[in-house]
């Protein structure tokens, strides 16, 4: 906005670009504090079976298992360098999102997600592995016997699956079954979503990832007051979220409550008055996807004349 040409107006930050800049901090604090649940959940998992006596893990040499591990001795050695997430991106030609996670993913996880073939049917198989690789030292090596037991305890998957589960039993290179838990990307959408919409089965994992990680709760509480106080429209309270968030707070929700500081009267009024720019922002969005219409070749004069039509 130009103040010269405007001194009297009133700034308004846009309610949902606010939202959305919480939720990118909620993220990121779910990214960084990832490992904390998966050592949580290894600790306090008990197993479902006695331990068995399993061939020793020896990964195959696949090309996408050697490209994963190279990328991430990449990614970790410049990190040792002092590198920036960013600057390792340009580097490695990759996206921030995939440095920021062969960051905070051990390797073991990261080769067990590329190894995976059609991951979404073969995941239905996870919570009966620990059942097969029992039966499987126990004596039973049949597939298709192995396949009919578990489906009659509630296996909803295919046959092929379990071939290659016992396939892999037998040439030493089966993957050690660990507890699985919630993406921060999952997480970061039961956070933001109101608590009513979230299932009851949601709500309960939330809680364990609440008490696993004290930071991911911080981040929690900071977020679904900033919530209320949006939806109530209690603007003259954001100093004082700014200043909880300041105080113990997991660094990507400070870096928020220090860009929120920074243009506090704007982001006052956009959680007091009744203004938005939603409605600026739907026209632009209009614009740009009949510009995305035409594959970028309409002139202004044409953009012109189709937008009143479809006004």
């Amino acid at each position: 906005m130009s103040r010269p040409a405007a001194p009297g107006a009133i700034e308004v930050a846009d309610r949902w670009h606010l939202l959305q800049n919480l939720s990118a901090a909620v993220e990121k604090t779910c990214h960084q504090h990832h490992a904390c649940l998966r050592k949580h959940a290894d600790q306090e998992a008990p197993p479902e079976l006695p331990a068995i006596d399993l061939p020793i893990l020896q990964l195959p040499r696949t090309p996408i298992v050697e490209r994963t591990r190279d990328r991430y001795t990449d990614v970790h050695r410049l990190l040792e360098q002092k590198w920036t997430i960013s600057a390792i991106a340009r580097h490695l030609g990759l996206d921030r999102k995939t440095v920021r996670r062969f960051k905070t993913t051990p390797l073991d996880e990261l080769i067990a997600s590329k190894r995976e073939f059609g991951a979404s049917k073969q995941g239905l198989i996870d919570p009966s592995k620990p059942y097969l690789n029992s039966r499987f030292t126990a004596g039973c090596t049949g597939a298709q016997q192995l396949s009919r037991e578990i489906t009659e305890r509630g296996y909803q998957g295919s046959v092929l699956a379990v071939r290659r589960h016992v396939a892999s039993l037998r040439e030493g290179t089966a993957e050690p079954v660990r507890t699985d838990i919630p993406s921060p990307r999952r997480i970061t959408s039961w956070i933001m979503r109101p608590t009513g919409t979230l299932t009851e089965r949601e709500q309960d994992e939330l809680l364990d990832v609440r008490t696993a990680c004290p930071d991911i709760a911080r981040a929690y509480d900071l977020a679904r007051c900033f919530h209320d106080l949006m939806t109530n429209r209690l603007g003259t309270l954001l100093p004082d979220w700014i200043d909880q968030a300041e105080q113990g707070a997991p660094a990507p929700m400070r870096s928020f409550a220090d860009f929120l500081r920074q243009d506090l009267a704007a982001a006052t009024a956009g959680l007091t008055l009744e203004w938005s720019s939603g409605k600026v922002e739907g026209n632009v969005n209009r614009v740009k996807t009949l510009k995305r219409a035409m594959y970028g070749r309409a002139s202004f004069r044409l953009l012109r004349i189709h937008i009143p039509k479809r006004a």
